[in-house]
């Protein structure tokens, strides 16, 4: 009972640190410095959504926090070099393979 009670609660918590008011977001027109300027909360869906679809479907689904935030610097480092390059040109530039 006390685990249904805890992921319940957590469920709860997760919801309320939804925006009320959700926000679309077409990638394929965001800019290196739209990115930057978003905030950290779409910054972070946006690298973590990044890194997913970079990994592909034949990688496992593990997230190594180290090449993870690697990955980030390296792809917050060239958008701030290049504030008008997509953010797709971007991802592709330092994460492709």
């Amino acid at each position: 009972m006390k685990t249904k009670v805890s992921i319940l609660f957590a469920a709860t918590i997760a919801l309320w640190s939804v925006p009320a008011g959700a926000t679309v977001l077409d990638l394929s027109t965001m800019s290196c410095k739209q990115f930057l300027d978003s905030g950290d909360d779409t910054i972070r869906l946006v690298l973590t959504w990044m890194d997913g679809w970079y990994k592909g479907d034949s990688d496992e689904a593990i997230i190594d926090t180290d090449v993870f935030v690697d990955n980030a610097k390296k792809f917050g480092s060239y958008c701030g070099k290049n504030p008008n390059v997509s953010i797709v040109n971007a991802a592709e530039a330092v994460l492709g393979k």
